[in-house]
């Protein structure tokens, strides 16, 4: 349970994408996800977009928040504070925050890309250092790329088994991630029945999850590409994310009762 939201913000990084542009969001939308283990509630999840300027830049800042509820929230505090800001022209990361407290463990990081020179420079709050690390070209961070990608899938265009392996950098290290569309599926939510895109990203085995396939995620079926559910299967159970409220969509969405 311990890293029950930052398993969600990796979950929500990792649509693939195959396709020419959409603008599939807009300053001002917001979701909220409800994160449970079956029928216990564990932490709510909120993203949001807002305009602003960043070193005379226009830029998005998206930021996501997590929380802990109910009884867990007294015998295991958590509250995750991930922040990105986006260049509108290149679509890429300029400046990420991650600030996490998830039952005493905690992270305090800053990271400043370079995107020229293909390197980033790391300050840890926490225990007071400053590292510079080279990246890949055009790299994201792991809230960026969910922006970036949300763009890029063409939902009329893409095939069950298209795929795509991405760069990202987070903490100090680069990471590859490989997604895989599966099918096209209507998924059952508040809001009624909703056509989904199901993905599933390959991640490292090991303690957390229990096989490379433990994840499996569901976004809308339109050219909003929003995160409708999200699955993980992990060695101490299935972890389950639902988007619970939504607002400031960029396209029309429907569902149907």
């Amino acid at each position: 349970m311990k890293k029950s939201v930052l398993i969600i913000a990796i979950c929500l990084i990792n649509i693939s994408a195959l396709a020419q542009s959409e603008k599939a969001y807009k300053a001002g939308e917001w979701f909220k996800f409800r994160i449970h283990y079956g029928w216990f509630n564990a932490s709510y999840a909120t993203l949001e977009v807002k305009d602003e300027l960043y070193n005379n830049k226009e830029v998005f800042h998206i930021v996501g928040k997590g929380k802990s509820t109910g009884l867990l929230d007294l015998f295991f505090e958590v509250n995750d504070d991930y922040q990105t800001y986006i260049s509108k022209d290149t679509q890429q990361p300029l400046y990420f925050i991650r600030k996490i407290n998830e039952g005493g463990h905690t992270k305090d990081k800053e990271i400043f890309f370079d995107q020229n020179k293909n390197v980033a420079r790391v300050i840890d709050n926490k225990h007071k250092t400053e590292k510079t690390f080279s990246t890949k070209k055009e790299v994201q961070d792991m809230l960026s790329v969910f922006y970036f990608l949300r763009n890029k899938i063409d939902h009329k265009t893409i095939e069950p088994g298209d795929e795509i392996v991405l760069d990202l950098f987070f903490d100090d290290e680069n990471y590859r991630f490989k997604t895989v569309f599966l099918k096209r599926e209507v998924v059952k939510t508040k809001f009624g029945k909703v056509k989904c895109l199901k993905f599933r990203p390959y991640v490292q085995a090991d303690r957390i999850f229990e096989e490379e396939e433990s994840l499996t995620f569901w976004v809308s079926d339109d050219k909003n590409k929003m995160p409708v559910k999200i699955k993980a299967e992990l060695a101490v159970g299935s972890l389950e994310a639902d988007l619970e409220e939504y607002k400031g969509l960029k396209n029309p969405f429907s569902a149907k009762k």
